[in-house]
């Protein structure tokens, strides 16, 4: 099965959405993950987000460029409000416009609630999901439920979600930079997972902090036994690298490791 690599579109957090698109193109990225942040910003115009959204994927492809995947609004707190679920919408309209048709979502670790045990915090995020799922339904559009340190640390939780909402539009985004700060077994996790595994974030860090750094450089996952269970449960989706802690640098800088990290895939997918 074919890999395609994939860099966040936040690696250019300081670029505009089309001047990222060309930055990627100078690069020969041909895939992309829609974050949080150019979302926003193309949320922030005056067209709606179906007509921005193809618009601005039409602009994309032009350049070589594709976002299968986006990440919805990190700043949502799912389960607070009357209307959290309502202020998804024009994010998923603007990203299935863009051609992101796996998105990925946080659950609400309900911090206001200290009370609430790990069982009550996941069944607060149902009561939204099931609401969320109404508005997808017939929709080829899947919400990707990451991996956390606070809620849904490990695949148990993230599948009693998925296997509750029992339809076609949930599944689970593996970050790997969050799944070595908690459980680790990066293999155990891609098992349980399986085909309910639609999203990957690829990262790395030391264990004590989440770096999203490139693989191979101070971290320690296993990214060797990753693409092996990759292969193993038949993923399909991109192969997205999402790496803040290697952007403080010169755009030029940047670009260069892009060059190794494409390296590193290559390395990685023949492993």
């Amino acid at each position: 099965m074919q890999k395609n690599f994939s860099v966040w579109s936040s690696y250019y957090i300081d670029l505009s959405p089309k001047d990222m698109v060309l930055a990627f193109e100078k690069c020969g990225v041909h895939y992309s993950e829609l974050s949080d942040e150019h979302g926003e910003a193309l949320l922030g115009g005056p067209k709606g987000p179906e007509k921005t959204g193809m618009e601005f994927a039409a602009f994309a492809k032009d350049h070589g460029l594709c976002f299968p995947q986006g990440h919805l609004w990190l700043g949502i707190s799912l389960c607070e409000g009357k209307d959290s679920v309502e202020k998804l919408l024009k994010w998923i309209d603007l990203f299935e416009a863009v051609g992101a048709k796996r998105m990925v979502l946080h659950a609400d670790a309900l911090f206001s609630h200290p009370e609430y045990t790990r069982r009550q915090r996941l069944d607060a995020n149902l009561l939204q999901l099931e609401k969320l799922g109404s508005y997808l339904k017939g929709r080829d559009v899947v919400i990707c439920l990451e991996n956390l340190i606070e809620i849904c640390a490990g695949a148990d939780e993230l599948m009693y979600l998925v296997e509750t909402l029992k339809s076609p539009n949930f599944g689970v985004c593996l970050d790997t930079g969050h799944l070595n700060l908690t459980l680790r077994d990066q293999t155990a996790f891609i098992g349980r997972c399986k085909g309910a595994l639609k999203a990957v974030h690829l990262d790395d860090n030391e264990g004590k902090f989440d770096q999203h750094l490139v693989p191979y450089g101070c971290g320690n996952v296993d990214f060797p036994a990753v693409f092996s269970a990759l292969d193993e449960v038949g993923y399909d989706g991109i192969y997205n690298f999402e790496i803040p802690g290697e952007r403080r640098c010169p755009l030029e800088v940047r670009a260069m490791k892009i060059g190794y990290l494409r390296s590193v895939f290559g390395f990685l997918c023949g492993a």
